[in-house]
């Protein structure tokens, strides 16, 4: 195999270098510098301060912070309950009915986000159920956008495991529940916390219907970047940014230490 020469490992690593650098690890470098400085001077930014992130840890920021994880979390949550429910529902369906429930499921992944903020907007801006205006119009938005990945995730975690395991309790007289909740979830623990993970980054992030959705008193983080940017305060912009990036990393970090111990049981 090719990575397993010298040469090989060589081509790789530049290989690597040559794409992450300037796809990847510049643009947030830069961001990162410029949520440093006051100014730009020729191709980087200058004035180093602190200033920014004075700003960005206190007030509407920190505000527009918490109400990004608040709804990143409740997102996830209920992503991943309806997507872990739906993937069992759908092993037991059969191949054609998984298919068809996969379809469903994936569907809101299929057309871009504000169609999904658009059509939220309107199925829920009239009575009887009328969510337009308060903060559950942009986690249901949120919550339709990330299930697909959490619903994904566990049919594809449900496919690879053993039947024995489940078999083995159900000959030992186990009940449908118990081998449930005993056997095939602590089976899953490992995918639905990688799930969740993956959830909760992608709700942080999005941009597109929320900006369509929220109403003046509950304002994600990301959104508050864009406007910031908007209207030419790019390096408070990049310090909300950074804020942003290290507060989804933090919890991703912590995720992922709960996947490796739930993978060592």
């Amino acid at each position: 195999m090719l990575v397993h020469s010298r040469t090989g490992r060589w081509t790789a690593w530049i290989m690597f270098a040559v794409l992450f650098v300037p796809l990847f690890a510049l643009p947030l470098l830069v961001i990162v510098a410029a949520s440093f400085s006051t100014n730009w001077s020729d191709a980087l930014p200058s004035g180093p301060t602190t200033a920014h992130y004075a700003a960005a840890v206190r007030g509407e920021s920190l505000q527009a912070l918490t109400t990004s994880l608040v709804t990143a979390v409740t997102a996830s949550l209920i992503a991943l309950t309806v997507g872990t429910w739906a993937a069992l529902a759908g092993a037991a369906l059969g191949r054609k009915g998984k298919r068809v429930l996969d379809a469903l499921f994936m569907l809101p992944v299929a057309v871009p986000s504000v169609v999904v903020g658009l059509a939220v907007l309107v199925a829920y801006s009239q009575p009887p159920v009328l969510l337009n205006g308060t903060r559950w119009i942009v986690i249901l938005a949120h919550t339709v956008l990330v299930t697909a990945f959490a619903h994904q995730s566990v049919s594809a975690a449900i496919e690879r495991l053993d039947p024995m395991y489940e078999q083995a309790a159900a000959g030992l007289g186990a009940r449908p529940s118990y081998v449930l909740l005993r056997v095939r979830l602590p089976l899953l623990l490992p995918s639905l916390n990688a799930a969740a993970g993956l959830c909760f980054a992608l709700s942080m992030g999005e941009l597109s219907a929320t900006m369509m959705l929220y109403p003046p008193d509950w304002t994600p983080l990301p959104v508050l970047v864009f406007t910031a940017t908007d209207r030419g305060s790019l390096f408070t912009g990049s310090a909300l940014a950074v804020v942003l990036m290290t507060a989804t990393l933090l919890v991703l970090l912590a995720v992922s230490r709960i996947r490796n111990r739930a993978s060592f049981r």
